[in-house]
């Protein structure tokens, strides 16, 4: 009895296309991905971030009021005022840097966990926030590790310039000022530049384990050949995000600056007035913050999707990724992270789809076969020059063998084949054959037969 196979629905399509992307897919599909875990990616993200600045407010403010708070039991002018004043100074912004740090190790957090929803929504797969956390509980330190030995490397540089432009400054302030405007100018490309090659490396940390030094390795490799198209999409996704931003906000300024002048309009500062001013700051950044949170979300996914695309066409991450989802929906279970399977994997490179949406590329510019003696040859063929068809075979137009070919030595081609005339009947077969003595099993002799042994 022959067993067929359950039937098995179709394969639940993800927030990309499996197969190498194109910088419009890529660009869309960032800003479309919030749709697929709205509560998650945006929701935290936006909590993460009010956090983060309430923090930074809070903590920047309670140190500047505790220690600028001396000053006013000190007599302004003296030599102990100053001292106070300068480490007040330095405290705040010692303090704003410490609280800094922390906000943008919350902001690493967000980026790991739109990274590891983006990786699960590419093969239709949609986990809770407490998943996505256990997933990235592991390599979160090191995620964070990262960020910032790229900030202190980062401030170090920008140090040792500054340093160096002060030192060129003392001795001639022409050439000091100058040199800066030089810097500042060949800055910007090689930012940009750096942070392209290493766009990669939170992606490959998150999704691989991998070390920092082989992650940084890693970006550096998968970003080549696709150095241009990361970068323009995350420089027209920052350069929107700041106009969206500019725009929405200024009305609020407005607004706030109107309501100040109706309640206040001689300067006075009444307490309407202040709090006025309180509430247009408050409502601008709510919705700074919000413009905010949605850049971030983008970003990261942005950067998960070129990081995707850049495995499947170096590595065939693609193929991958289709055998999982056939496995899982399958009915298989406790399949290995598809992501972490053959890292590293060279494969034949691949050419960008012709049709979008399909697979197909277009076919190769062959010449085709000559055509049948008679018939037009195919378009574009052309036979070698010289060229002689065999004796009694009609020639093709325009056919002949390469140039300076001979046949062997001694060889003669074959007579052509001439059919014979039709006057010409074909021999019997029947003439001269002896008779047959044969007879069929079980039939009666014939007894008037005198050569029968029966007779």
């Amino acid at each position: 009895m022959t067993a067929y196979p359950a039937w098995t629905p179709a394969s639940r399509p993800g927030i990309i296309p499996l197969r190498p992307l194109t910088f419009g897919t890529i660009l869309g599909r960032s800003f479309a991905a919030l749709r697929q875990n709205p509560r998650v990616l945006l929701g935290f993200a936006l909590c993460v971030q009010t956090a983060a600045y309430i923090l930074v407010l809070l903590g920047v403010g309670a140190v500047a009021l505790a220690s600028f708070t001396r000053l006013d039991t000190l007599r302004e002018g003296t030599d102990e005022f100053n001292a106070v004043l300068a480490g007040s100074v330095a405290v705040t912004a010692i303090a704003a840097f410490v609280l800094g740090l922390a906000s943008a190790a919350l902001g690493v957090i967000v980026q790991g966990i739109v990274v590891t929803e983006v990786a699960h929504a590419a093969v239709a797969e949609k986990l809770t926030l407490r998943a996505l956390w256990q997933q990235l509980k592991p390599v979160v330190w090191r995620l964070i590790g990262y960020s910032f030995l790229l900030t202190l490397a980062v401030l170090v540089v920008i140090a040792v310039v500054a340093a160096g432009v002060i030192a060129v400054g003392v001795a001639a302030l022409p050439v000091a000022i100058g040199l800066t405007v030089l810097l500042i100018l060949a800055a910007v490309p090689l930012t940009l530049w750096l942070s392209t090659k290493l766009l990669l490396a939170p992606a490959a940390i998150i999704l691989e384990h991998a070390t920092i030094r082989g992650a940084v390795v890693r970006s550096w490799t998968l970003i080549r050949g696709r150095f241009w198209q990361a970068l323009g999409i995350v420089v027209i996704i920052s350069l929107t995000f700041g106009a969206i931003a500019q725009v929405i906000s200024l009305p609020f300024s407005f607004l706030s600056s109107g309501l100040t002048t109706i309640i206040a309009p001689t300067g006075a500062p009444e307490p309407s007035a202040i709090i006025a001013i309180i509430a247009g700051a408050v409502l601008t950044q709510v919705v700074t913050l919000l413009i905010q949170s949605v850049a971030v979300v983008v970003q990261a996914t942005a950067t998960s999707i070129i990081y995707i695309d850049c495995r499947m066409r170096r590595e065939g991450l693609d193929l991958d990724l289709l055998t999982y989802i056939e496995r899982r929906d399958g009915g298989a279970t406790a399949l290995p992270d598809p992501y972490r399977e053959n890292v590293g994997r060279e494969i034949a490179p691949r050419p960008t789809a012709y049709a979008p949406g399909y697979g197909a590329y277009p076919p190769p510019p062959y010449p085709g076969p000559s055509a049948a003696p008679g018939s037009a040859t195919a378009p574009g063929y052309a036979p070698a020059p010289g060229y002689a068809p065999a004796p009694g075979h009609p020639p093709t137009p325009g056919y002949a063998p390469a140039p300076g070919y001979a046949p062997a030595p001694g060889y003669a081609p074959p007579p052509p084949y001439s059919p014979p005339p039709a006057s010409a009947a074909p021999p019997d077969p029947t003439d001269d054959a002896p008779p047959t003595r044969w007879t069929a099993p079980g039939a009666r002799p014939d007894r008037a037969d005198p050569d029968s042994p029966w007779s």
